[in-house]
């Protein structure tokens, strides 16, 4: 394929990935986003393997059948209840492309640049490896969390800003030792970057450690943005241009999903990095005013009385439902009240779930129609009009704690008002406190009833109480 036609098909990729970006952005558009997504990447595989510089397919073409097939299969068996683990450990792997791109251009045949260019070429291979070992280490953490391989709890150890810190400067002393030095065989020498390369790791071992379970999305988000700055600091070593193009698409869309996420949560995000908030789920709650009022429980046929004599019911899904995988039988609650007349609704905070967006993509996977699935701020308002409220495996994000009590480690994250509601329903499997470690003084008001039980096993008795 001529040189010309590369650049042609590169930039009509790159087209396409930016309207992805644009159709991913709805629930509506999502599937066309995906497809623009999905052609964009064909082209761009298609064009760099037909590209003059490629002169053997053997090897490739082998990597393209291996690569395909673990993707297929992944494909085949995760489910969406697991893809927040997934997408960490996919952005590991572009961590270690970056990180191996950059020793290959180092240790490769010269590229014959000289004076500034050279040194231009040096930067981008040391920042290269440095962002490709902290999102790969980091990356490895956070699957292990969200696989619940490694504990929630954050990991916070004595003046662990001053060791970022160090480690931090003496990558950049290294770097000093790197660009600009003639190490053996006119190449710059390989040792500060294998030590970058390991502090780097430390690096993003460190911060995810440090960061608790209820801060999650954040993390997810952070390393999506992580990642396509690690890809894009590939593609300058490589002069691809697509690949730079695509890499900043990705660093810049999840560092805005990012400051979206932490908005959702009234933090900063140096606070998010650097503040270890969260707990394990279970833990001793943290401080605050201690929760005043009677937990009172009720049976699921109690709560089909209710949903039936109900007008306006509020559905809040939480990660216990996705656990659970709840979310079949409560279409089927949802399809069965609509047809009776009862306008029901689905409430999404932001950062519901161990991934932006998750909770969305689980309704929409069980068939819940997309119209009825609304934010945070487009549905608050309308909790003092609704009869009964569902809260399924949710808890800080309807804590009533971060708006009235100054002295709880939530205050000031938005949540939703599900308390304004006639009657809430809380459905969990104990009075464990959430992510955040904080208690709930949600499950003592006078208006809440506690369902208790496992989630899926508690929506089915609910779904054949409203049957019978």
């Amino acid at each position: 394929m001529p040189v010309s036609l590369v650049t042609v098909s590169y930039i009509l990729a790159g087209l396409l990935f930016i309207f992805s970006l644009g159709g991913l952005s709805a629930q509506t558009t999502a599937r066309r986003g995906n497809l623009y997504g999905i052609l964009g990447m064909l082209l761009a595989v298609l064009a760099t393997v037909l590209a003059p510089q490629v002169t053997s397919y053997g090897l490739l073409i082998g990597m393209l059948v291996v690569g395909g097939a673990i993707g297929a299969v992944l494909a085949a068996r995760v489910e969406m209840t697991a893809m927040p683990q997934l997408v960490a450990i996919l952005h590991s792997f572009v961590g270690a492309a970056a990180v191996l791109v950059g020793f290959a251009s180092l240790l490769g045949p010269s590229t014959g640049l000289a004076g500034a260019e050279a040194r231009i070429h040096e930067v981008e291979i040391f920042i290269g490896v440095f962002i490709g070992a902290v999102t790969f280490t980091g990356s490895v953490i956070a699957f292990g969390k969200l696989q619940g391989v490694i504990a929630s709890k954050p990991l916070l150890l004595p003046g662990r800003h001053v060791l970022n810190l160090g480690m931090i400067a003496t990558c950049i002393v290294l770097a000093m030792q790197f660009v600009g030095v003639e190490g053996p065989g006119g190449h710059p020498p390989v040792m500060p970057l294998v030590l970058c390369a390991g502090l780097a790791a430390l690096v993003g071992i460190h911060l995810v450690m440090a960061i608790g379970g209820a801060d999650m999305p954040v993390v997810v988000s952070m390393l999506n943005s992580y990642s396509g700055w690690a890809a894009s600091a590939a593609g300058f070593m490589l002069a691809n241009d697509l690949l730079i193009i695509t890499g900043a698409l990705v660093g810049s869309s999840g560092a805005i999903l990012s400051y979206i996420m932490c908005a959702a949560m009234n933090r900063s995000f140096l606070s998010v990095i650097l503040g270890g908030f969260g707990a394990a789920e279970g833990a001793a709650p943290a401080a605050g005013a201690a929760p005043q009022g009677e937990v009172v429980a009720i049976t699921a046929a109690d709560t089909a009385d209710l949903l039936r004599q109900a007008s306006r019911v509020i559905i809040v899904p939480g990660y216990g439902m996705a656990v659970a995988q709840a979310q079949y039988p409560l279409y089927e609650i949802t399809k069965l009240l609509r047809e009776r007349g009862v306008e029901v609704r689905f409430a999404i905070h932001p950062v519901a779930g161990r991934l932006p967006g998750h909770m969305n993509v689980l309704l929409a996977e069980a068939k819940v129609p997309y119209d009825i699935v609304l934010e945070m701020d487009e549905i608050n308002d309308d909790f003092p009009e609704t009869d009964v409220v569902i809260v399924i495996g949710a808890n800080d994000i309807v804590n009533p704690g971060a708006l009235d009590d100054p002295s709880s480690p939530i205050y000031g994250m938005p949540v939703l008002e599900v308390w304004k509601a006639r009657t809430s329903i809380v459905l969990k499997r104990g009075m464990a406190s959430g992510y955040a470690g904080v208690e709930n003084p949600l499950f003592y008001l006078g208006n809440t009833r506690m369902l208790f039980g496992d989630a899926k096993k508690t929506v089915d008795a609910l779904l054949a109480a409203l049957r019978d």
